[in-house]
């Protein structure tokens, strides 16, 4: 029985920083089993988180340089992980930070050169996740269905609160899974204006009242009307998104009311019509389920129907970083990571590139 110890790296949307997770997988009556043993946050600097924010915009030497810059930086990332908890590491699995995201154009792109980050750390590094599959035609995206259909089997949802919000379900003995809609990033766009990094378990979104012409609007946005599979990004939230919320003159807790509000009408009505039982139990994790007020207001739209586990702090703020470890086992192995049920793609695929440290 052979155990895979595997370091898990995410950037997500919201741009919050960098999630590393050491995950060690094992594979029991064909059923997979997994624990994560160390975990670290690592906050960007205000400067960072600029510059990520602003990759879209670079010219392409610009753009390379941020690349490989950031690969080396996630190296040196590990590195200090591996230092503080005298890790075993058998291999790296890095999503990066997406810049870029176009499938309906062929196209996705996730910074951090792999090449840079194997050197650095001297380990074999498997990145690159999403590009395989949106050559196949697929949207590359979301990736995380696979971890909830082998290591959260359990449960008949799994919804995840991050910059974006997707969900991942069983339909047909078919894995779907798509992006709902905006989440946290919609969020801490506003709480940014005032030098708030996130609204606190959502205080100033619930002392606010419902702004009703911005709820209709974002309610009426072309995205949500599109069938699935389908998924999004920080493009869509800078041409769509941000021009209603610049346009919108009311008070920050008003705006933050109205987008919960909006967040979770958008989910509850999705989640709702994809039910096909009475009781049904949804795992949510991201940083959207430390949001209490949001959280609150999900359960109200929700009713009876389904039952909310966030009771794994861990799994809630770590569970990205522990599937794309996961995918990297997979694709280590040449097994099937990418679901065309849940991407579009022509075909499962196994995707991921690897780097040999030199």
């Amino acid at each position: 029985m052979h155990t895979y110890n595997v370091i898990g790296l995410m950037s997500g949307t919201s741009l919050d920083g960098l999630d590393l997770a050491y995950c060690q997988f094992l594979i029991k009556d064909k059923d997979w089993e997994f624990k994560i043993l160390n975990t670290k946050s690592v906050d960007y600097t205000p400067q960072f988180k600029a510059q990520l924010k602003n990759a879209i915009n670079l010219a392409v030497p610009e753009f390379t340089e941020l690349h490989n810059f950031y690969g080396s930086w996630l190296g040196e990332q590990v590195n200090l992980f591996i230092k503080d908890y005298n890790l075993q590491v058998d291999f790296i699995a890095s999503h990066g930070h997406t810049t870029h995201h176009k499938p309906e154009k062929g196209f996705t792109l996730q910074i951090g050169s792999g090449q840079h980050l194997a050197n650095v750390c001297g380990i074999k590094t498997i990145c690159d996740f999403r590009s395989n599959d949106v050559a196949l035609g697929g949207q590359g995206a979301p990736l995380v269905p696979i971890g909830d259909m082998h290591l959260f089997s359990e449960y008949d949802f799994c919804l995840n609160l991050g910059g974006i919000s997707n969900v991942s379900f069983q339909q047909n003995n078919k894995r779907v899974a798509y992006d709902i809609g905006i989440a946290n990033m919609a969020l801490n766009y506003i709480t940014n204006k005032i030098n708030l990094a996130y609204d606190k378990n959502g205080e100033l979104g619930k002392s606010g009242v419902l702004n009703k012409e911005l709820f209709y609007t974002l309610n009426n946005l072309t995205y949500y009307k599109l069938p699935y599979p389908k998924s999004t990004g920080y493009e869509w939230f800078k041409k769509e998104i941000i021009p209603v919320l610049e346009n919108t003159k009311d008070t920050t807790e008003n705006i933050l009311h109205t987008l919960i509000q909006h967040i979770c009408s958008s989910i509850s009505n999705d989640l709702l019509a994809a039910s096909t039982k009475k009781n049904n139990t949804l795992l949510v994790t991201g940083g959207g389920a430390l949001n209490g007020f949001l959280m609150n207001t999900l359960k109200s739209k929700l009713g009876t129907s389904f039952t909310i586990d966030t009771t794994s702090k861990t799994v809630i703020e770590f569970k990205e970083a522990l599937i794309f470890a996961f995918m990297g086992v997979l694709r280590h192995l040449e097994q099937p990571n990418a679901l065309a049920s849940v991407t579009g793609a022509k075909k499962d695929s196994s995707c991921g590139v690897i780097y040999i440290p030199q």
